[in-house]
């Protein structure tokens, strides 16, 4: 056989943390049987702590831990897992005031619906959210998305977790090797070897010389492999995005019973805006902003004067970000999932949601030689580029379409030169014409239409095709309103307070089917 057609069988990731795990987790399950042609080795160092301020997700998450087979009780009980069901944006529009609207993860059903219908019914003051959904509602009300009469990942409304990203990185890291077959190797990289063009040719480790087919970079933001050794330019994309910098800290509840929100709370401040995530024993909280907007000790008084008396004790750690993603994801031999491929800041769980995503298409697109490898990271490429070119306008919209005008941050978010031309014709359509489905034909689209909803009308997003509410429009809305009112009165006797849901669920369990 010659060299060119060689297959692709030795895998060797490199860097663990979450991202490292998935993409181990998801190519052992695609790729490594008991006859042993396929091998996926994980190399981390003994040395470097992983970032660990993952802890949001999206439903997505329980499809991946549904395909690796992991059990959701046993899940919950080892992660310090809670519920998820949207993203609460607080004080986007209005600083200080409270006012909020929901990211719901249950699709709107809005069936008939006519753009003058949303825009009327929004301006009444009913939040879009509890006009489309009874999720908002209930979740405001501190009820968990499922009851315990439900299967293993079944509820009665879409959702997603929060969790102890250490802890999950601990159980992929045994799941991986116990049932899926994962080889794990502590070393470290002390060199990478490669040829004139780029390929990885072997690493030199403080153990042992290590060689594979294809090797993939999840060392982090330091793209030990992808960045440093193939040299891979970065694409930077901090004046698209401006936030660059995080506060994290981890904040013990001041009583153990305390009722814990079953969504992200993301609140804005001058410069950026602070996640609050309850995890069953603490609350994980950051404040994300842009290092040309506030100093790190403008950021620490916002903080602290956020968390009041929780503050007391408590030292923060400062993560710095790189805004932005590698020009190639896939060069020659060699892959970069996680932060070593890009990065944007954490509004939506994009964090997960990406490493998941380019994890799982690696291991479906996976060269059966390397004679093919050149042709399928292209491609490879074109995707990965494609979908976060799509997240960063995702995020972007939401500074766009928030009606903060309190700082320079906020004003100089909505400058034309800042917005990506793609979301500025999106923009530009949906002042005459209601988002549709078309907008989002791409089968590779990580947020839909759905999302966008959420976002634009939950900030009362301004067109100028509405008329006034026909009669049958205005009778749609008590109809529906009528409906949503029964459908959360039929479900409150169905669902517990969050937290006495996990309490169950940790006591005796969720039933396989």
């Amino acid at each position: 056989m010659k060299a060119a057609n060689k297959a692709v069988t030795n895998i060797i990731v490199v860097g663990g943390g979450t991202a490292g795990w998935i993409t181990a987790c998801h190519l052992a399950k695609k790729w490594v049987t008991s006859e042993g042609q396929y091998q996926v080795t994980l190399v981390e160092s003994p040395n470097i702590p992983t970032i660990g301020v993952g802890e949001g997700t999206v439903p997505m998450m329980r499809e991946t831990l549904k395909y690796f087979g992991i059990r959701e009780d046993e899940f919950i009980r080892h992660c310090d897992v809670t519920f998820k069901q949207s993203v609460k944006f607080i004080d986007w529009n209005t600083p200080n005031s409270g006012d909020y609207y929901h990211h719901l993860f249950d699709y709107p059903a809005f069936k008939g619906i006519s753009d003058s219908w949303l825009k009327q019914a929004c301006e009444t003051r009913r939040p879009f959210s509890d006009l489309v959904s009874v999720q908002g509602q209930l979740a405001d009300a501190g009820f968990g998305p499922r009851s315990m009469a439900n299967p293993q990942f079944i509820g009665q409304m879409n959702y997603a977790y929060h969790l102890d990203a250490a802890k999950f990185t601990q159980m992929l890291t045994r799941f991986g090797i116990d049932k899926l077959g994962v080889k794990h190797q502590l070393a470290e990289v002390v060199d990478v070897i490669t040829d004139d063009e780029g390929k990885i040719l072997n690493l030199i480790t403080d153990q042992a010389e290590i060689c594979g087919d294809l090797y993939v970079d999840c060392t982090g933001f330091s793209a030990r492999l992808i960045g440093q050794a193939c040299q891979v330019p970065f694409v930077d994309k901090s004046n698209v995005l401006f936030v660059d910098t995080a506060l994290v800290a981890q904040v013990p509840y001041a009583q153990t019973n305390t009722p814990i929100p079953c969504f992200t709370q993301s609140t804005a401040k001058e410069a950026g805006w602070i996640w609050d995530i309850g995890l069953t024993q603490r609350r994980g909280v950051g404040y994300v902003y842009s290092s040309r907007y506030s100093s790190d000790e403008q950021a620490e008084t916002v903080l602290r004067e956020y968390l009041g008396s929780s503050a007391e004790g408590i030292r923060f750690r400062k993560v710095p970000m790189k805004v932005g993603y590698r020009a190639q994801s896939w060069h020659r031999n060699c892959v970069a999932i996680g932060l070593s491929s890009g990065f944007v800041e954490p509004l939506e769980a994009t964090g997960l949601l990406i490493f998941d995503v380019t994890a799982r298409m690696l291991a479906e697109s996976l060269p059966a030689n390397e004679a093919i490898m050149d042709t399928v990271a292209k491609r490879y490429n074109q995707r990965v580029q494609h979908a976060w070119n799509k997240v960063i306008d995702f995020i972007k919209l939401h500074y766009v379409v928030a009606k903060r005008d309190d700082s320079e941050f906020w004003r100089d978010n909505r400058k034309p030169e800042t917005i990506p031309e793609s979301l500025q014709q999106s923009l530009a359509l949906w002042q005459y014409h209601q988002p549709s489905a078309y907008d989002f034909a791409s089968t590779l689209e990580v947020f839909n239409l759905e999302n966008y909803l959420y976002v634009l009308y939950g900030s009362d997003f301004e067109t100028e095709s509405c008329t006034s509410l026909s009669a049958d429009d205005e009778l749609l809305l008590q109809q529906r309103q009528s409906l949503i009112d029964k459908q959360i009165a039929m479900l409150k006797p169905q669902l517990l307070p969050h937290r006495q849901l996990l309490q169950r669920i940790a006591q005796y369990g969720i039933q396989l089917n």
